[in-house]
């Protein structure tokens, strides 16, 4: 078994100052846990951009290794889960906050963290989807398990150019639904188009008399990556019985909204959660993911890069100038 692997070490070397390098680790580094696993791919979250420059929010204990997202080859496992050589996926829990993750070549962790690849599905694809797909996915099918049809009427998109919204995006429209993509990237309406939006709208446009205590029914369901006044305003104009799905809260935490939605409409407000989610659910959505519901496009989707690149990619998505996600190629690396 090779000890010796590159991966992704940010540094605190004083208080406020953190520090990102592509190093060479062992793997008596790695913390406890009975799957040791030869990463293949990972892919870069906000989460992870969070991680590298010292978020306390999301990592606390440096020098410390981010990637929530990671696919590659069993090595070992100490419990009989998984034999050597069954592929597999590890996404979410504490992979990549506090334990040390994707972005580098090997992890080791808890067993139970890891699914075996679905198939239909391969490594590299997998984590073209990552945690914004399976996140997009358990979206897609709350929507559905709460009688939202795809001749419900449109179901409105939001923060449709990032990585849940654009998987969310190219889910629906392969399930058949009618598509409305809202984003405040208007430039990028021929992409969102060719991932199957049916309508793309400035994201003003969903909050366009917002101050209401309700708005125009317009949506059959949404799928929210953004939060704040967008959430808000996707609540007032949903249609009756309609599903309102949460995930994100890039424009802000807050929402401020009146029960005027769920009680005159009987909206409903579902929040998804993919870190804590049960591995059932994760089975079942990953199956989605590897049949029906796998996207056409998934290459257009994304930019293939190495630990090399990642700085870059890093220092783009904290500006929010990243038009693709990000694919971490760790053999390559």
């Amino acid at each position: 078994m090779v000890q010796e692997f590159k991966g992704m070490m940010v540094e605190q070397p004083e208080k406020k100052v953190f520090t990102r390098n592509v190093v060479t680790r062992t793997v008596a580094d790695l913390p406890e846990g009975e799957l040791l696993v030869k990463v293949h791919y990972s892919s870069l979250n906000f989460k992870d951009a969070l991680s590298a420059i010292g978020n306390p929010g999301v990592t606390r204990n440096y020098p410390h290794t981010p990637g929530i997202d990671a696919a590659g080859e069993v090595i070992e496992c100490a419990d009989g889960s998984f034999a050597p050589g069954d592929k597999v996926i590890v996404t979410s829990y504490d992979l990549g906050m506090e334990t040390d993750g994707g972005f580098g070549q090997m992890i080791r962790v808890p067993s139970k963290w890891a699914l075996k690849l679905p198939a239909g599905l391969s490594l590299k694809e997998s984590m073209m989807l990552g945690t914004a797909g399976l996140t997009a996915a358990m979206s897609v099918q709350e929507l559905i398990e709460n009688g939202v049809r795809s001749d419900s009427g449109p179901v409105l998109v939001t923060g449709a150019t990032g990585g849940v919204g654009s998987l969310a995006v190219a889910m629906l429209a392969k399930a058949g639904f009618s598509v409305t993509a809202a984003t405040g990237k208007l430039d990028e309406t021929d992409y969102l188009k060719g991932l199957g939006a049916s309508e793309v709208i400035a994201r003003a446009a969903v909050t366009e008399g917002a101050e209401r205590p309700m708005m125009k029914a317009r949506w059959a369901g949404v799928i929210d990556c953004v939060g704040g006044e967008t959430l808000a305003a996707a609540l007032k104009s949903t249609n009756y019985c309609g599903t309102v799905t949460c995930c994100g809260l890039v424009g802000s935490p807050d929402l401020a909204v009146n029960v005027f939605p769920f009680i005159l409409r009987g909206v409903r407000l579902v929040g998804i959660d993919s870190v804590e989610a049960s591995m059932e659910l994760r089975l079942k959505v990953w199956q989605k993911l590897a049949g029906e519901w796998k996207p056409d496009n998934l290459e257009s989707m994304v930019d293939e890069i190495t630990l090399d690149g990642l700085e870059e990619k890093i220092q783009a998505m904290l500006k929010g100038g990243l038009k693709r996600r990000a694919l971490v190629n760790l053999l390559d690396s």
